[in-house]
């Protein structure tokens, strides 16, 4: 991958919605090669998809339901590690995130349900229920401050100092 790949990897990253003429000028390419980039890097499953981060608590209509955390201890499979427990892991829908992790646990999971109960149900009817996990412990996320570089409720002014020639 060259840089002009990473270049544009990373501004998509921090910003998905920008016009493909500004990252073309910020990348020193032509409109034409830097859609073409884009083309080659989603068909080759480097970008995977493009996401918006919403604060659900704005929101005066929806409830944001429960989020948790679930560290998972598991029994690997042998030829196979933990690839296969974290597939069938990632296989439910209430599942948005499954990591391998170094420590005490070996996954950690992290799902979206609608009530606590919804919560505690995944893991004790599925998520405990599979065979190779040895034990859970959950973690219900209270407030977020910050996801995936957002900061969440900072609604205070723009604090900057004002240069004016």
């Amino acid at each position: 991958m060259n840089q002009k790949e990473i270049d544009i990897l990373e501004i998509l990253e921090k910003n998905g919605r920008i016009a493909t003429e500004d990252l073309a000028k910020m990348v020193d390419l032509s409109v034409e090669e830097t859609e073409e980039i884009i083309k080659n890097l989603e068909k080759n499953q480097v970008i995977l998809k493009y996401l918006t981060v919403i604060d659900w608590q704005k929101v005066e209509d929806r409830d944001p339901g429960v989020t948790a955390m679930i560290d998972v201890k598991v029994t690997p499979k042998r030829d196979r590690g933990f690839d296969d427990i974290a597939e069938r892991i990632y296989r439910f829908p209430e599942v948005q995130s499954v990591y391998l992790m170094s420590g005490a646990y070996d996954l950690s999971v992290v799902i979206e349900g609608k009530t606590l109960h919804d919560v505690s149900r995944f893991v004790s009817e599925k998520l405990s229920a599979l065979d190779s996990v040895v034990s859970t412990t959950t973690h219900f996320i209270m407030k977020k401050y910050k996801h995936d570089g957002t900061i969440f409720g900072n609604d205070e002014e723009d604090r900057r100092i004002v240069v004016a020639p």
